[in-house]
């Protein structure tokens, strides 16, 4: 009884969440005079579908094709960078001790939780000081700043749970601290280094504040921005499912981003070797202590 209720809860919590979802990929397979006309069913009728028309429409805009271009470029670079980043001040926070650590989190916290909206004027007018409007390092800079503590945050937590031990053993035999961090150390936090690399790309790819704020023209311009400007032809009727296609494609690169990392960390056999290993010398540690 116990499962059968589990499993109902699950499933309706899976249709509360994918509703939405289903009724948006619904509108970009109707045309756009039975939108207009006030289409009720869920399903295009017959003569109100317009098949992969929309989509080809969608994907034959330029507008389009370059905001996804100026979006999978931002993204991934600002991600690239953030997790680099975070993993060695993540590492460094986990491993040293030094005055202000607490403090150094908390405000790292801190900047995370900042509204992102009493940011946009100031960096308008400094970016237009600097060259910096309208262009891929004017929206990578300010992504960074909100990731990069959150990734800092993730990081550091998995970081805590690594036994030094082993970084000590691979000095031993000969290791570098490099090689050590980078052989040893890496690889145990891979999980973290995953989560945070995701949540940093969704931040990136679903920003709409920044990016149309800081960008004037196609130059830069990322997909939620650009399909605000997607009105079509008649800007008094816009294409809604011109835009709902535009959305259901926009939503493909996240969804081959949650299943590609969570796959990688399933094909590295080492990583749940070190896992082992790692819970090896923790419960050695709980044993010596016991023992004490």
């Amino acid at each position: 009884m116990r499962k059968v209720g589990t499993a109902l809860g699950c499933l309706l919590i899976l249709l509360w969440c994918l509703l939405p979802v289903a009724w948006i990929v619904s509108l970009s397979f109707k045309s756009q005079t039975a939108i207009t006309n006030g289409s009720p069913g869920f399903l295009p009728a017959s003569g109100d579908s317009a098949g992969w028309q929309n989509y080809k429409d969608v994907l034959d805009n330029e507008q389009f094709r370059r905001a996804i271009f100026n979006s999978i470029g931002i993204s991934l670079i600002a991600t690239a960078l953030s997790v680099i980043i975070a993993t060695l001040a993540a590492y460094a926070i986990a491993r040293l001790e030094f005055k202000g650590k607490k403090f150094v989190l908390t405000t790292a916290l801190v900047i995370a939780m900042f509204p992102v909206v009493s940011l946009v004027g100031p960096l308008f007018d400094m970016w237009r000081a600097f060259g910096l409007y309208d262009t891929w390092p004017g929206l990578i800079i300010p992504y960074m700043s909100f990731t990069l503590p959150l990734a800092i945050w993730t990081l550091s937590a998995f970081f805590r749970e690594i036994p030094w031990e082993m970084e000590q053993a691979a000095q031993v035999d000969g290791a570098t601290s490099w090689q050590a961090f980078r052989k040893v150390i890496v690889p145990l936090a891979a999980p973290g280094v995953f989560t945070a690399a995701i949540l940093t790309f969704f931040f990136a790819w679903n920003d709409f504040v920044f990016g149309i704020s800081l960008t004037s023209t196609e130059r830069a311009r990322p997909i939620p921005a650009a399909l605000s400007f997607f009105v079509g032809a008649d800007p008094f009727n816009r294409p809604a499912s011109l835009l709902a296609a535009g959305a259901v494609v926009s939503t493909i690169p996240i969804i081959i981003i949650v299943l590609i990392f969570p796959a990688q960390d399933r094909r590295r056999p080492h990583l749940r070797r070190s896992e082992g290993l790692s819970r090896g010398f923790h419960r050695d540690e709980e044993h010596r202590q016991e023992v004490r």
